[in-house]
């Protein structure tokens, strides 16, 4: 699902307005990293944000793109992902829904199913548990991987 123009700028804005908000400086690689998040719907990596951004920055390191999505993270601007051994991934989409993971690629992709939204409602009744959120992943072969088998 591409972000149109209008919302890419919407998100970034109100993006830039949290961090403000939290005594974040705003800096040109900090809002490039945040632009490539919101356009990405490919949950990236913190070294393929780097590698896309590098062209764009010269100056910029690895250990900035990581040392901004750590201040991303703890603004609640984005998710961290950590699924078995595999790098983490970050996601901006902070809107409840779920993850399909290829296994053997690592892809992932969003889907949303509100009925699941329940589980938290029946879960906190059964156990008198205060619920704070939940998380789910399925496990699949991604079309691509499926047509590289095929051949």
């Amino acid at each position: 699902m591409a972000v149109t123009r209008v919302s890419l700028e919407t998100k970034l804005q109100e993006a830039v307005q949290q961090l403000r908000d939290s005594g974040v400086r705003i800096t040109p690689q900090r809002q490039g990293i945040l632009t490539y998040l919101i356009e990405a719907d490919s949950h990236p990596t913190a070294d393929e944000i780097y590698k896309a951004l590098s062209p764009q920055y010269p100056t910029m390191s690895v250990a900035t793109v990581y040392n901004n999505l750590k201040v991303f993270k703890e603004s609640d601007l984005v998710k961290e992902l950590t699924y078995g051994d595999s790098a983490s991934r970050y996601d901006f989409d902070s809107h409840n829904h779920y993850h399909i993971i290829c296994s053997e690629c690592g892809k992932i992709n969003d889907f949303q199913y509100p009925k699941l939204d329940e589980v938290e409602n029946i879960a906190e009744h059964i156990t008198n548990f205060n619920v704070t959120h939940h998380r789910m992943e399925i496990y699949g072969i991604c079309p691509e991987c499926q047509q590289k088998a095929d051949h």
